[in-house]
């Protein structure tokens, strides 16, 4: 590839970021951000306070704000200096239930870390405005509702947030159980989507019957929620193995109340719903007079595209050292990712930010446990490599686009 006017002047605001967010101050104030967050949890759908912050925040850095897209969603656009692509960067914003260790009283908590994730948006928007001049092109950055109830991507969507704004990619991060500074990349793999089903038996006998189909259906079920910290351990590790167990999977779980059985799965790959809806009529047809109903097709899996991710994994390698990029080959079963319905319109990439700190058990950085406690050193590390990702992507002509 010749070296053009832009690939170096992308190259160069990419490599800019670093030294800016090294400055302890920058750092001190994305942690005083993400811990007035982490104090004003708000479940989906009422994230009023969060999204007030982070409008002012983007309004202050000299972005384009429009907010109240699809709920509280918030749109900032920055312009560069110069020609280029216009790419995407998500953060969700909402909280989870509180339950478990999370204090007495509360009503939501953020054990899932999207009060980081948020704050890395806010940070890789202003690092990128202090250098907008040196930017080619134009990001946007979606803030996003809704995301723990799956609603808040398709409402954005709905309002016609990617009409307005026309990026030609988007890009995502998540905390996750690894190292902190070290990142997760997962070419050709994700999230798995989710089905649901409510099974109503009849006749005499509806409610034993419903217990021992119940019993069956889990029995589809080829993988359990960790149970231990050595368990989580073990799936970190099985997650990073080319073709290992976790390659294929369904993750079961139906319950019988009275003489209905209400049933939920996430599977890998995708396409075996059409068999498991199969296996799920088989067995309520054998349990005698039932019934099996579905809201509608499965929530959609999350699947980075392989030429996407890797382009991603080869940045990352060489900005940040290949010891702290590792690649996972097997969806994680647990969790689903409404920006599942951002990649089926556009490119991209989602990627784990490490947040473990050293020492600290596992669950500290298992998101949506209890004892989940993010080192927030990881921030920095998300908003240097997201804000030159960002920056590179949008020169428009480096090489690497899938």
């Amino acid at each position: 590839m010749p070296i053009t006017r832009r690939a170096v002047l992308g190259a160069a605001a990419a490599s800019a970021f670093v030294p800016v967010l090294g400055r302890g101050g920058d750092a001190d104030d994305l942690i005083r951000l993400r811990r007035d967050l982490h104090s004003h949890p708000e479940l989906s759908g009422q994230e009023a306070y969060t999204a007030g912050v982070v409008a002012r925040r983007l309004r202050a850095a000299g972005l384009e704000v429009t907010a109240g897209i699809g709920g509280h969603g918030v749109v900032g656009v920055l312009r560069g200096g110069g020609r280029g692509r216009t790419v995407a960067y998500r953060a969700d914003m909402d909280a989870v239930p509180a339950q478990g260790q999370i204090p007495a009283g509360a009503s939501a908590a953020h054990v899932c870390g999207h009060d980081i994730h948020t704050t890395v948006g806010v940070g890789v928007a202003e690092a990128l405005a202090r250098q907008r001049r040196r930017l080619a092109g134009t990001v946007v950055f979606v803030f996003q509702p809704g995301e723990e109830s799956l609603t808040g991507a398709a409402a954005m969507l709905a309002d016609h947030v990617l009409e307005h704004t026309r990026p030609q990619e988007i890009h995502a991060l998540h905390c996750g159980p690894f190292p902190v500074g070290q990142f997760a990349v997962m070419p050709g793999f994700g999230l798995p989507g989710q089905d649901h089903a409510t099974v109503t038996l009849t006749g005499p006998g509806a409610a034993d019957r419903a217990t021992g189909l119940a019993a069956a259906i889990n029995a589809l079920g080829t993988v359990g929620l960790p149970a231990s910290p050595a368990q989580m351990e073990r799936l970190v590790a099985d997650v990073q193995i080319p073709h290992g167990p976790y390659a294929e999977f369904v993750f079961m779980r139906a319950a019988a109340a009275g003489e209905r059985v209400q049933v939920s799965y996430r599977c890998w790959p995708e396409a075996r719903w059409t068999a498991l809806r199969a296996d799920v009529g088989r067995l309520a047809a054998a349990a005698g007079p039932a019934t099996v109903e579905y809201p509608g097709d499965p929530f959609p899996a999350m699947v980075v595209p392989p030429a996407d991710g890797e382009a991603l994994a080869r940045y990352l390698r060489r900005t940040n050292g290949r010891d702290r990029v590792v690649g996972l080959h097997a969806a994680l079963p647990y969790n689903g990712e409404d920006f599942a319905l951002f990649l089926r319109r556009l490119p991209g990439t989602y990627t784990f930010l490490g947040v473990r700190r050293p020492g600290a058990s596992i669950e500290t950085a298992f998101p949506h446990f209890g004892a989940f406690d993010p080192d927030e050193r990881a921030i920095a590390h998300g908003v240097r490599a997201m804000a030159g990702w960002l920056a590179h992507r949008a020169v428009g002509d480096h090489g690497d686009h899938g």
